[in-house]
């Protein structure tokens, strides 16, 4: 049985929800709104009894339509959203929240733009946004936050690479208990972008082994994008 919260009630409204059976188990779809934005809808997968769970693996995962759906290779977001899903399914219990917040939050429009400028003009992925007069990451976390206490969840394993991902979750009121990097293959045409990250965003890149995949990916890097 959820639990609800009346502080965070009235911020949240749950849309709809559903079993939904998928190659990583089956899993409890949310589609909800959060007074934050409010022409949003977001998703979470939700897998066995979360409620009072301390330490729960969660994953709160930003839309990425080039990656997820069209398979981009400037990115690691399809890797991520798998590696977060089965990691969860193997401990038996967790939470993904899919936030729809393509491209840092800027927009899909915004994000092809900024592709354009990335291979036009040779700019990185902070200042083909700077040039577009965009921040760096406009992505909020109210929504993630106020989903994980409707479901009564204590504390959280946050699957991420990304440490303001840890502080934005942890200022809008979900303890985090620690951060758990994801280790997936990284592909050539990502490496820039990535290493740009870590390199203005503070994003975290851990190299594991230089094992190579198929198609040249490096296998066994935890790598950050616009998901993580």
């Amino acid at each position: 049985m959820t639990t609800h919260r009346p502080h965070m009630d009235r911020d949240l409204e749950i849309l709809a929800q559903t079993p939904l059976p998928t190659e990583h188990g089956r899993f409890r779809c949310l589609a909800f709104r959060h007074r934050s934005e409010p022409q949003t809808t977001h998703l979470a997968l939700v897998l066995g009894e979360v409620q009072g769970a301390s330490e729960l693996t969660v994953r709160v995962h930003s839309e990425c339509f080039t990656g997820e759906v069209l398979g981009s290779l400037k990115c690691d977001c399809r890797g991520q959203l798998n590696a977060a899903l089965a990691r969860i399914a193997e401990r038996g219990r967790g939470v993904l929240v899919y936030l729809r917040q393509e491209g840092r939050g800027i927009g899909l429009v915004a994000k092809l733009k900024a592709y354009a400028l990335q291979e036009e003009e040779g700019l990185d992925t902070v200042d083909a946004n700077r040039r577009l007069g965009l921040p760096d990451d406009l992505r909020r976390y109210e929504a993630a936050a106020a989903l994980l206490d409707h479901l009564g969840v204590d504390s959280v394993v946050l699957l991420t690479n990304n440490p303001a991902k840890v502080t934005g979750l942890t200022q809008a009121g979900t303890a985090v208990a620690r951060r758990e990097p994801l280790v997936t293959p990284r592909s050539p045409q990502a490496r820039r972008y990535l290493e740009t990250k870590a390199a203005r965003m503070g994003h975290i890149l851990e190299p594991v082994s230089t094992g190579e995949t198929a198609g040249g990916a490096v296998e066994g890097e935890a790598v950050d994008d616009d998901a993580a």
